[in-house]
């Protein structure tokens, strides 16, 4: 007989990654990872930053995010969509995300503006990995 639980422990090993081995349970942690500090970072943008940078230093702060936010999804899909074979768009997403959020994010919190130098390597990783998902 067909239990709920049964479905539901089934689906979680699925979604979780676990029958695809340890490699992607590790780009699932990163995605999981960088979903939920995108959404603390853009709390921390709302309620701890407002009042203390410009408006447009605002504006940064949530691009940061959301990109952040976007690319964690397409780290979780890509690995529930090809498993094993998500690795190198998993790698360019984390390291794109990295390297275009955490420049956004140095440079609103330390007004140094040469760090925005740095941010369309980010954005250049980002589509490189969205062109990766072409040939899973």
């Amino acid at each position: 007989m067909f239990s709920l639980t049964d479905f539901s422990k089934e689906l979680f090993l699925k979604l979780s990654c676990k029958d695809q081995g340890f490699k992607m349970s590790v780009w699932w942690r990163i995605g999981a990872i960088y979903g939920m500090t995108a959404v603390a970072a853009g709390s921390f943008g709302s309620h701890g930053l407002r009042g203390k940078v410009e408006p447009r230093d605002l504006e940064i702060w949530e691009t940061a995010c959301k990109y952040q936010f976007y690319h964690s999804l397409a780290i979780l899909l890509a690995v529930t969509r090809a498993g094993a074979g998500a690795k190198i768009p998993c790698a360019l997403f984390t390291t794109g995300t990295a390297i275009f959020s955490g420049s956004l994010y140095s440079l609103v919190l330390t007004g140094n503006r040469k760090l925005g130098a740095v941010t369309p390597i980010g954005g250049l990783t980002l589509i490189a990995g969205w062109l990766s998902l072409l040939f899973l």
